[in-house]
């Protein structure tokens, strides 16, 4: 993943050359800033949405945006990606 990507994003590449039926179909990777979310119980909720996209050498893959859970965004910050 390109590490100048935007915070709280990432993206999914499609797995062609799965090694066993128990690979991931999609792997990649997500850069958060963990100064967005709130910490309890040492756990963090993550909210992801993706989208589907074609890169240019024509592999799909998915791209990703996280973001503090609906309940937080209340109290708060937070983008609302429908």
């Amino acid at each position: 993943m390109d590490r100048q990507n935007k915070p709280n994003t990432g993206v999914f590449f499609s797995q062609s050359m799965k090694r066993s039926d128990k690979a991931p179909d999609y792997s990649g990777e997500i850069l958060i800033d963990i100064r967005t979310f709130k910490v309890e119980n040492n756990m963090i909720a993550i909210r992801l949405a993706g989208w589907k996209n074609v890169a240019k050498s024509g592999k799909t893959y998915i791209s990703l945006k996280c973001d503090v859970p609906r309940d937080q965004q209340q109290q708060g910050g937070g983008d609302d990606f429908e």
